[in-house]
């Protein structure tokens, strides 16, 4: 059961669905905000506190794309589902540029968006212990990532994936295990999600995709070298 002061904040303009998901959450324990406009979605998004967003993409006034972009540009870290009938690959991977955390894909089973939720909605746990990679810092306990002394924002999944690889440092890691030990997804999921986490990880750094510092092992998954 689902502790009570979760609270989620759904921005869905089809009725029918946004009753069905809210019932749906209700039922387990989610507290449970819906808006149907973009615009009003987007204030209560900036100016009060979720502990997760489910938006979808085509909305009146804002779309969830220029929400999610807004949301992650006042610095905040809270997860972002989207739920939407936008299925192509470029659809996800806009969405996961935007800040997303995850995509489904309508019509989905509850069932699944709940697995997603509660992947999303897990604490970590983390060692405070500082972890170095090089000229990399990462410090757990603060979420926090340096570069030569310098703080770099990474969004939490970013951040969950390079603390996942430097933990592992000196070790391949396999895509399907990354998927399972972050995202705690343990069904056939598709791992080119991480394609798209990696470049921006690599961007963020100040690295390149051919820097040894985070390798590719092509057709196998990632591996963080100790220089």
């Amino acid at each position: 059961m689902t502790e009570p002061e979760v609270k989620i904040l759904l921005i869905e303009d089809e009725p029918g669905i946004a009753g069905f998901i809210r019932q749906g959450l209700q039922e387990e324990n989610y507290i449970v905000t819906w808006e149907a406009d973009g615009n009003r979605g987007a204030r209560l998004a900036v100016e009060e506190e979720f502990d997760l967003f489910l938006l979808d993409w085509v909305l009146p006034g804002v779309s969830g794309i220029d929400i999610c972009r807004l949301i992650r540009n006042k610095g905040k870290e809270t997860p972002v589902i989207f739920i939407t009938a936008k299925d192509t690959v470029q659809d996800t991977v806009e969405a996961l540029k935007s800040g997303a955390d995850d995509y489904i894909k309508k019509p989905f089973h509850f069932e699944e968006l709940m697995a997603r939720i509660d992947v999303q909605l897990r604490k970590n746990i983390i060692s405070n212990k500082e972890l170095r990679l090089n000229h990399i810092l990462l410090i757990p306990n603060k979420r926090e990532v340096f570069v030569n002394e310098v703080l770099v924002h990474l969004t939490v999944k970013e951040f969950d994936l390079l603390h996942y690889l430097i933990s592992n440092k000196n070790q391949v890691c396999e895509r399907k295990k990354i998927i399972e030990e972050v995202w705690d997804i343990h069904f056939d999921y598709d791992t080119s999600v991480l394609d798209v986490y990696m470049n921006s990880i690599r961007k963020k750094l100040g690295l390149n995709k051919e820097d040894e510092i985070l390798q590719t092992i092509r057709g196998v998954g990632y591996m963080a070298k100790e220089k």
